[in-house]
């Protein structure tokens, strides 16, 4: 199938990173982040393409979009396509470029957001935009969400609008957004693109430790900062047992045949991390889902340094695979041990869609005809993403936001990292491929 999307998409697409990025729309979780100014920029884009979106708000600032796009088949069901708007904060005095500068610079665009999600919310919005200019309609409808709120809770964002406004995604039973068909280098001379067909559950976790407050000369035996550490070193240290669930089974054995080595991940003594090494760089794309996991991030006890505080905090990031939610309670139960409690801070629910679906297929095969060079593969995010909350709505999230990348660019370590960019050619690369594949999807 050819190339359809218009010449204009191809510059809008840059500009409308560039300028989404100049919108300073960081999250610090502390509710003081404002979406609406890049909500009514999406909005305005939308509207002048002959749409008609939506701005919703929980809190005040907090913006939403959602808009519709008809389709040619009344009884094709929908697909939902959605982008958060907000961004993790950045330190000036840290990059080469401002963040918030949308600059372009050497054929690649730089700033907060370029790579997670501002360019994707671009990339949807240059192609709805290049439809309404040729006459184009997809196959289905598709409901177009731009998110607050996807860096903290997402109570403000797409929880809220699963929740609330539930009637805007009538008829929507899979949905696409960020994490997946970026180009994957593995080192040797192999293009992959990893397309994600499920997320660990979020597992955000508050531990406290209670004790005897007292002298920090005296003898403690009940001390809240040492209870805690103990605790904290065994989460640490402790090594989770291999659990594989379909998707990455699936990916074990793409991959298997793309190296010519020999995988059964269903048969008896199956040693995944022996396979792992095999691969080389590649495993960075399976190695974090095939355990559930949990960091200590985060400590806080105590006010001055000869007192013995009575109680001591931790947080820790856990994550858990789909059907490990009770595996991953029992061993924070038997981890933790008697002198700490445990709750969850904040907890999202594991995801996983087949991958032996036409979508699936038809996602692979937009890739692959921009990339013929490259190679498709399943994977399992190790994070989340908004579609955690609309699963709610019984929606089967992929994480399909293509970019190809030249060899170097290390596209998953600039997520949330210094010197966020992305190339002029990534982008005009993911138009097409997402202009193709929502065309027929």
């Amino acid at each position: 199938m050819a190339d359809q999307v218009d010449a204009p998409a191809l510059d809008e697409v840059v500009r409308f990173t560039s300028e989404l990025i100049r919108i300073d729309t960081t999250n610090r979780g502390d509710g003081t982040c404002r979406e609406r100014p890049a909500a009514e920029y999406a909005a305005a884009r939308l509207a002048e393409a002959g749409l008609e979106p939506v701005l919703l708000e929980r809190t005040p600032g907090r913006t939403n979009v959602v808009a519709r796009v008809e389709g040619t088949d009344p009884g094709a069901d929908a697909l939902l396509v959605h982008g958060h708007l907000d961004v993790v904060p950045a330190e000036a005095a840290d990059w080469r470029v401002h963040p918030f500068s949308g600059e372009i610079r050497d054929g690649v665009v730089w700033g907060r957001g370029a790579v997670d999600m501002k360019n994707m919310d671009a990339m949807v919005l240059a192609v709805v935009r290049s439809w309404a200019r040729t006459g184009t309609r997809p196959r289905r409808d598709l409901v177009v969400a731009f998110t607050a709120d996807e860096e903290a809770s997402a109570e403000d964002g797409s929880g809220f609008l699963a929740d609330r406004h539930a009637e805007l995604f009538e008829g929507c039973t899979e949905g696409i957004s960020e994490s997946g068909a970026f180009t994957f280098h593995d080192g040797r001379g192999n293009q992959l693109y990893p397309i994600a067909a499920g997320e660990r559950g979020t597992g955000w976790l508050k531990l406290t430790a209670r004790g005897t407050a007292g002298h920090g000369s005296k003898v403690n035996k009940a001390n809240a900062v040492s209870r805690l550490a103990a605790a904290v070193h065994r989460i640490g240290e402790h090594r989770w047992p291999v659990r594989l669930t379909p998707t990455v089974r699936a990916a074990l054995v793409e991959l298997a045949g793309i190296y010519g080595l020999e995988a059964d991940p269903d048969a008896p003594g199956f040693d995944v991390d022996a396979f792992l090494e095999k691969l080389g760089p590649t495993a960075a794309l399976v190695e974090p889902t095939v355990r559930n996991s949990a960091n200590p991030t985060m400590l806080r006890s105590g006010y001055k340094v000869n007192v013995v505080p009575g109680e001591a905090v931790a947080y820790v990031d856990g994550r858990y695979l789909p059907g490990g939610e009770e595996e991953f309670r029992t061993t924070l139960d038997r981890l933790t041990g008697p002198d700490v409690d445990w709750e969850f801070h904040h907890q999202e629910v594991a995801l996983q869609a087949p991958v032996d679906t036409p979508t699936f297929a038809r996602m692979r095969a937009a890739v692959t005809e921009f990339a013929p060079e490259g190679r498709v593969v399943p994977y399992c995010m190790s994070g989340g993403t908004d579609a955690k909350q609309f699963s709610r709505l019984g929606i089967r999230g992929y994480g399909f936001s293509p970019l190809r990348t030249p060899e170097g660019f290390d596209y998953q370590a600039l997520f949330h990292g210094v010197d966020e960019r992305v190339p002029v050619e990534a982008l005009h690369f993911g138009t097409r491929v997402l202009d193709r594949f929502l065309r027929t999807a």
